[in-house]
């Protein structure tokens, strides 16, 4: 198993990855909606506002991770957001989640990343760090449905304070469907 980071020219793979996973798990409307969001996050996010981890065996696509800036209007540090991330369905229950995700934000705190943030399983994301925090904390860019999957950490020595918002979130995440 290997890690890239950025791959180039795979993004049908990677969008394939995203809407049959989570068709799997969570039906085809989510499939279909989560499919979309990689490919517009894959497709119209600026370079320097996006961060994509993949887990491959050989050219088999195993786990996706995609990093986004969240920016805090009145706070200088360097926030990535989490969302979405996959494992193949064949592949989960393995580790290959908690190693591409470690893998993934040491990359981010080697370049300066100060805080991870995001919305999903605290038991799960909580094996590699990530803690609940608030929307006082940690304010989302948009309401949150399921409050208690925000979820953050610092990638620094210094503890997680409180960020300065409001949030912003790159466009293909502003959508109220997905929070």
């Amino acid at each position: 198993m290997q890690f890239v980071e950025n791959p180039i020219g795979q993004a049908d793979q990677i969008v394939q990855l995203f809407k049959d996973t989570f068709t799997a798990s969570e039906g085809e409307e989510e499939g279909a909606l989560i499919g979309d969001l990689a490919h517009d996050l894959l497709s119209k996010t600026p370079r320097d506002d996006i961060r994509v981890f993949t887990s491959q065996d050989g050219d088999v696509l195993r786990a996706c991770a995609i990093f986004t800036r969240l920016r805090f209007e009145r706070d200088k540090r360097k926030a990535f957001l989490l969302s979405p991330m996959a494992v193949a369905s064949d592949c989960q229950g393995k580790g290959i989640g908690q190693r591409l995700l470690s893998h993934a934000l040491r990359a981010l705190q080697d370049e300066g990343a100060d805080i991870a943030i995001t919305y999903g399983d605290p038991g799960f994301y909580g094996r590699v760090g990530f803690v609940p925090v608030t929307t006082e904390t940690v304010p989302a860019p948009l309401p949150l449905s399921m409050p208690q999957g925000w979820i953050a950490q610092s990638l620094t020595d210094a503890p997680l304070t409180p960020l300065a918002g409001p949030s912003v979130c790159v466009p293909a995440l502003n959508r109220s469907e997905i929070w």
